[in-house]
């Protein structure tokens, strides 16, 4: 939008009584303090009913006020409420302040040449019913309002970009081979195992509860799952699934999973490292006493950031969004209505109680 265009849309707005002048309540989640170790819960974290913002961004910014519409509950967020005293690839929460996470937002006015008022997108924004983007690098215009658009904090979002790059990038998968994913009804792993079974592959996947072990087999169509729960010794296990061995493991669990898989493991294997939430909630990280089989069995273990892979998103957008129409790709989400439920949600995810990807709904428009 030119700078004539844009001044023009003001004045429209202001003839309109438009947010310009508006100032109005929003709500806010907080982090309360650091926590040293263990779950988080909910007492973690403040709902915050007595803050206001003006619907405008600031003068000479080239800023964005997001309206959020949907949260996104993620592992990873666990890792952002502990102190760290070297830093990570993301930063710490700050005590204080509102959470911040990936979400889908309309654009309620703008001052950026890249977004204009009324586009949705995703990105990093807020734990608030409305969200001043100082910094919009790491938001993306969604182009296909016809999906529903809660599915860009899953499939089309973070989890979904994540899932294609580290199985296609990092794994470099052919067809014809056994592939094992941990967290299999997760955000991620639901779309991995999908992206294995187009590709012809042998899919086995684990997951926590009998509920989540049958959804991955009728839903998703993996060819075996089972519940880890259940299962005293996970190397005799994973044994009894892959009797020839795993060339692709995804990992999204560590500790004692991660070392059962390397028994498991076929010569020249590939392992891409998504994430390890069996270790987050730990003050002492656990450790894995076999990883001398890399080196025999020439394994080849990546970690990777979905943040190094966003020169992807238009291509894998498209690819999916494709799937999505022609029906051959399935999502599943547990939706959570309202901010206030936020806190709950994002605790339950490290008890499990989530079936699909954990998103909270602020507001549907």
């Amino acid at each position: 939008m030119c700078d004539r265009e844009r001044e023009r849309e003001r004045k429209v707005r202001g003839a309109m009584g438009s947010a310009e002048d508006v100032v109005v309540a929003n709500k806010k989640v907080l982090l309360k303090h650091f926590i040293a170790g263990g779950a988080p819960k909910e007492t973690d974290m403040e709902l915050v009913t007595t803050g206001t913002i003006r619907l405008r961004v600031p003068e000479g910014s080239t800023a964005l006020i997001l309206k959020n519409l949907y949260l996104s509950c993620d592992p990873y967020m666990r890792m952002r409420m502990t102190k760290h005293e070297e830093a990570s690839y993301v930063d710490d929460f700050v005590p204080g302040e509102p959470i911040t996470g990936f979400g889908v937002g309309k654009v309620v006015d703008s001052s950026h040449p890249d977004f204009k008022i009324g586009d949705y997108v995703w990105g990093s924004t807020g734990w608030e019913e409305y969200s001043l983007i100082t910094d919009p690098k790491q938001l993306f215009k969604i182009h296909h309002t016809e999906v529903p658009l809660s599915y860009y904090t899953g499939i089309l979002g973070m989890p979904g970009l994540t899932a294609y790059a580290g199985f296609y990038d990092i794994c470099s998968p052919k067809k014809g081979e056994r592939v094992f994913i941990s967290a299999a009804s997760g955000a991620v792993g639901q779309i991995v195992g999908q992206f294995a079974k187009q590709l012809g592959c042998y899919v086995v996947g684990s997951a926590g509860s009998d509920e989540k072990v049958n959804l991955l087999k009728t839903k998703f169509g993996f060819d075996e799952a089972f519940n880890y729960k259940k299962e005293p010794d996970l190397t005799k296990t994973l044994k009894r699934y892959f009797p020839d061995g795993i060339d692709i493991y995804f990992e999204n669990v560590g500790g004692s999973m991660l070392e059962a898989v390397l028994y498991n493991m076929r010569l020249k294997g590939r392992i891409a490292a998504c994430g390890m939430i069996s270790q987050y909630n730990l003050e002492i990280p656990e450790g894995v006493h076999n990883l001398f089989l890399i080196i025999g069995k020439r394994i080849r273990m990546e970690g990777f950031l979905v943040f190094d892979h966003y020169g992807s998103y238009l291509e894998f957008e498209e690819k999916v969004v494709q799937l999505i129409k022609e029906e051959k790709i399935k999502y599943v989400e547990d939706i959570v209505e309202g901010l206030e439920n936020a806190p709950a949600a994002l605790v339950g995810l490290f008890e499990g109680r989530n079936v699909g990807k954990q998103l909270v709904v602020v507001a549907r428009e």
